[in-house]
């Protein structure tokens, strides 16, 4: 067993796929590279719109106040966006071994699987009931945190994390959004529908005051192209964000998650988390975002071990160490060394065909293969006794035997043939003799 002589903090031994940043003060998913598109995407016409704003305050009253209204909700839209990406989502912290179940127990149930290769005498059921506000709620055992995951929690395959009402991973933001941001990603894309639908506004504002000039909207559009540019731009935009503020809109007022809403869990039972409308919306926004359940930045000691192996998704099987992997080459030496039988199906095959195979490269001269037990052959002198047509071989394999027994075969049908040829000479002999 080796051990760090130094502890680390936790974010630098942190298992999940996160990033971190500024000593684990600030925590992003794996693609934080998106972030940096999203951000591209709304600060770039943003300030378009507040340049072309700035050029005509001269010219035009209003030119002022729309450059300060979109510069507000611009940065408003930037500042939702980052506290939403660089802040924990509700990670519920793995566990280092299994949990000890009051449930387990001797009989075997279509429920009940091995949870992990490092207990293998010890199972737990795969879901267990749970009672939310009088209703039976069914929680699932995460493999790879080692944890029956809360309600409304659920492992995000990209952060490699469980995350508390879970409502989905965000590629715009390049984060989990749970409990602890969801209240500023709807913020984020409302914001962000706000100023899609305030420089479109403006922009159209601008075509028309320079139609008066121009006399025809067409020629107004041919002489600023950036106003066209913005009014295409947020028509697209507001698409995609006002869907998004009206969809989660839907779900606030219903209390539901995007996770919970896709797989209709709620069509034909009811919503045990459901308090009504204003209930639903006071939860969301005006109730206390709980504290962070990890401390990043908190130094850990980390033991090493040869023997456990490293905790990573499985999908449904247990987590090994590498002395527990069978070698289906070694056969069932090493299954017994450890303890763990060979399954059914590998028991089952038959290697007669490899047995065959082995005996034609030994008849050729050929090498066998060193995972069959060639040497102990070898070492042992061999002796062949030949009675009559019985031969007896000692220290050699059955097909060198049976070269043997054909080699003694023939030679003892070679000596009857011999012996029969002398006869009928003698024969001949004694006949010419005996003529007159």
């Amino acid at each position: 067993m080796a051990q760090d002589a130094k502890p680390r903090r936790l974010y630098q031994v942190w298992r999940g796929s996160n990033r971190f940043f500024c000593q684990g003060r600030l925590i992003f998913g794996p693609d934080v590279a998106s972030l940096l598109l999203s951000t591209l995407l709304i600060a770039g016409p943003a300030i378009a719109f507040c340049t072309r704003a700035h050029s005509k305050i001269e010219d035009h009253p209003y030119a002022l106040p729309a450059m300060i209204g979109g510069l507000i909700l611009a940065v408003l839209d930037l500042f939702f966006l980052f506290i939403t990406s660089a802040r924990d989502p509700g990670i519920v912290p793995r566990n280092s071994k299994p949990p000890e179940s009051d449930e387990a127990c001797d009989v075997t149930t279509p429920s009940m699987e091995w949870v992990n290769g490092r207990t293998p005498h010890m199972k737990l059921p795969r879901t267990k009931d749970v009672i939310v506000n009088g209703h039976a709620v069914k929680v699932k055992y995460c493999d790879t945190c080692l944890l029956f995951r809360p309600p409304r929690a659920s492992h995000c395959s990209i952060c490699n994390n469980c995350v508390q009402r879970f409502d989905h991973h965000c590629p715009w933001v390049g984060q989990c959004i749970g409990i602890r941001n969801y209240r500023f990603f709807f913020m984020f894309v409302s914001t962000s529908t706000v100023l899609c639908i305030y420089v479109f506004a403006f922009s159209w504002i601008d075509l028309l005051q320079l139609k008066r000039a121009k006399k025809s909207i067409w020629k107004a559009m041919s002489n600023d192209y950036l106003s066209d540019f913005l009014i295409i731009y947020c028509f697209i935009a507001v698409w995609f964000v006002g869907g998004l503020t009206v969809f989660h809109s839907y779900l606030i007022c219903t209390n539901q998650t995007t996770y919970e809403n896709f797989r209709y869990r709620y069509d034909k039972k009811e919503n045990p988390y459901n308090r009504g409308v204003m209930g639903n919306l006071r939860e969301v926004f005006f109730s206390k975002i709980p504290p962070s359940m990890n401390n990043f930045r908190a130094f850990v000691v980390v033991e090493e071990q040869d023997d456990v192996g490293v905790v990573t998704p499985n999908f449904g099987e247990g987590i090994m160490s590498s002395k527990e992997k069978l070698d289906i080459e070694m056969g069932m030496k090493l299954a017994e060394d450890v303890g763990i039988t060979l399954p059914e199906i590998l028991r089952d095959l038959e290697y007669d065909d490899s047995d065959d195979d082995s005996k034609n490269k030994e008849e050729d001269g050929g090498c066998v293969d060193s995972m069959f037990p060639a040497e102990q052959d070898m070492k042992k002198p061999t002796e062949t006794t030949i009675d009559g047509n019985q031969v007896t071989c000692s220290g050699q394999s059955l097909a060198v035997q049976q070269k043997a027994s054909e080699s003694a075969y023939s030679s003892s049908a070679l000596e009857d043939d011999n012996i029969a040829t002398e006869k009928k000479d003698d024969t001949n002999v004694s006949n010419q003799s005996a003529a007159p």
